[in-house]
């Protein structure tokens, strides 16, 4: 879906009517929004309120913008979904120099969330940040896993990959086989009161198998920056 919207802006397309053009496409489902640009946005309206008012996202010429549009088109209903209980938060709270809890946890996934169904031994050793146990002595598990990119920015950082990057992961509890399917259950499974206390597990996406050509050596993991050892274990391992 991304190539024939990246060739349109490449030929001198504004992003937001390469995407509407995506929309609008033949065998595309009906977008829940109409892509508009930036200027579209009313002064002093909040930018997810005035998506949910409007229906129109409004869209910079830039890559951030590009693969938020992407993920518009790709999880219709998961993006509905945020964006309607982003609003619901600013109509009861307004808004504020600091997001609240829900706010907050909406805008760590939109931004770089993804989602995992794996082996529950892959669940556990990431759970615990046990990144030896995770990459290299359970390596092979990770053929039954399949790890989905959902947060616009996330996608836009894996352009140009650093290995702090991390992704903030939501379990699945069923085999991803189709994304029309995962978008629909993860729209359904944002209970907003389970959300708002962050139910994600860091992920550093380029130590999994396969993302990145560098971790095919062990050495990659013994990187303490960005496989950190969790709070507790280095108490343990320091007493």
């Amino acid at each position: 879906m991304g190539e024939p919207v990246a060739r349109q802006v490449l030929c001198g397309s504004a992003v937001h009517q390469a995407l509407q053009n995506a929309a609008a496409s033949p065998g595309m489902s009906p977008a829940p929004v109409r892509f508009v640009p930036q200027a579209a946005l009313l002064l002093g309206t909040a930018y997810e309120q005035f998506i949910f008012d409007t229906r129109t996202v409004p869209t910079r010429d830039n890559l951030h913008d590009f693969f938020n549009g992407l993920v518009w088109l790709q999880f219709p209903e998961t993006k509905r979904r945020l964006n309607q209980l982003q609003a619901q938060a600013i109509a009861a709270d307004g808004v504020q120099a600091v997001r609240g809890p829900l706010r907050d946890a909406l805008t760590v996934f939109d931004e770089n969330g993804a989602v995992l169904h794996a082996p529950p031994e892959l669940w556990a050793a990431l759970r615990a940040r046990d990144w030896q146990r995770l990459f290299v002595d359970l390596r092979p598990l990770w053929q039954l896993a399949r790890l989905v990119v959902v947060g616009h920015a996330l996608l836009e950082k894996l352009v140009s990959p650093r290995k702090p990057m991390v992704a903030h992961v939501y379990q699945a509890h069923f085999a991803i086989n189709k994304i029309a399917d995962l978008d629909v259950w993860l729209a359904h499974d944002m209970e907003p009161q389970r959300w708002a206390g962050k139910p994600f597990v860091p992920l550093p996406v380029l130590g999994v198998p396969g993302w990145w050509p560098a971790n095919e050596d062990p050495a990659f993991y013994a990187d303490p920056e960005v496989f950190r050892v969790p709070r507790g274990a280095q108490l343990v391992a320091t007493s």
